[in-house]
């Protein structure tokens, strides 16, 4: 007779048990490391708007409890016999996937995140094993070597936890739409934990920055903090009307419903606007595309490809994002202040020094 071996439950975090969101610690079992896989003793995980979507079922596919958590980053504690990218000690960040078919003309070309037989999630997803995966708001996490990245020693961990979603979220797109030409002009629709990132990068490339918001109140940092060339207030037709025509790319990182034939109105001819935030509808005219030779793009996360390029291009630039490192005691308040962006420009979780 054989019996089966339980696997420890020695892993411990931070999940949701129903809909109201709440985060409390958990504990559970991660798998055996595979011989392709790492183990990271996570050190902080960054906290996305999908901790409130997921937690509180907003897609009605939540699987509890969850734990979230998808900007993660850590140190390498136990490599697996085939493993040969990474070594004990080595720092290093896993985003917003953990899996996916490998075998795709999209996996084949580092696009992972749009695998043709589905990605697999880093939390709240079922991987091909059958078991859920659980995210960053952990103490550690076994993932197979693809789907994590070298972090270079000298850039700070905490500082490269929101690269792996609001990062490379932006940056891919960027590079996809050739947004990295200096001279041209690029405008960023909202100021959150992905726009203030749209900004930082469309400065190392050399562009000129306009930001878009409905609130006067981020003016001032983003032309001080940010360095943004302009500031606009996206409910003043006056200054709406100022940029009429000026702008070559838009990277449109609002989730609220807003109106999309005005923006399209201030590309110049075959201007391109990539959506990256997740409002509930999008509403153009035909017009506001086929005058002037126009078009809109969407963008999800990046692969594996770009995120190695993003992660090296902000170490070699000294490209930080703006963070409020917070203990993990702290998330379900953080969580509020995110609801109501009171944050700038991202949460961070300090998992070593909070998670016990």
């Amino acid at each position: 007779m054989s019996s089966e071996i339980t696997p420890k439950e020695d892993c411990l975090g931070y999940a949701a048990r129903d809909p109201s969101g709440f985060l409390s610690p958990f504990q559970f079992s991660r798998r055996a490391i595979g011989i392709d896989d790492i183990s990271i003793s996570i050190t902080h995980c960054g906290v996305c708007y999908a901790e409130v979507v997921w937690t509180r079922n907003k897609f009605g596919d939540a699987k509890y409890p969850m734990v979230p958590g998808h900007e993660i980053v850590g140190v390498v504690k136990e490599v697996g016999s085939n493993v040969k990218g990474f070594k004990v000690g080595d720092h290093v960040g896993v985003g917003t996937y953990v899996n996916s078919c490998r075998d795709c003309e999209y996996c084949n070309d580092g696009f992972e995140v749009y695998c043709s037989k589905g990605v697999i999630f880093t939390y709240n997803h079922v991987d091909v094993d059958g078991t859920v995966t659980r995210g960053g708001f952990s103490t550690y996490i076994v993932v197979h070597e693809r789907y994590c990245f070298q972090i270079p020693k000298d850039y700070p961990l905490a500082s490269a936890a929101p690269l792996l979603c609001a990062g490379i979220t932006v940056y891919s797109p960027m590079i996809r739409h050739k947004m990295n030409q200096p001279g041209k002009s690029l405008g960023v629709i909202g100021l959150g934990g992905l726009g203030h990132m749209a900004v930082k990068f469309g400065k190392a490339f050399g562009l000129n920055v306009t930001v878009f918001s409905t609130s006067i109140s981020k003016k001032d940092e983003a032309l001080n903090l940010l360095e943004a060339d302009k500031f606009v207030v996206s409910s003043n037709e006056q200054e709406m009307l100022e940029v009429s025509k000026s702008l070559d790319f838009i990277i449109d990182t609002a989730s609220g419903t807003h109106p999309f034939d005005p923006y399209m109105s201030l590309l110049k001819t075959s201007g391109v606007l990539v959506l990256v935030g997740a409002p509930t509808e999008v509403k153009l005219s035909p017009g506001s595309l086929i005058q002037g030779m126009k078009s809109i793009s969407g963008s999800a996360a990046g692969g594996t490809k770009d995120t190695r390029e993003m992660l090296d291009f902000c170490a070699k630039n000294k490209i930080y994002p703006e963070i409020e490192v917070i203990p993990i005691q702290y998330v379900n308040e953080a969580i509020e202040r995110l609801i109501k962006r009171d944050i700038k420009y991202r949460f961070v979780i300090d998992i070593e020094n909070s998670l016990k």
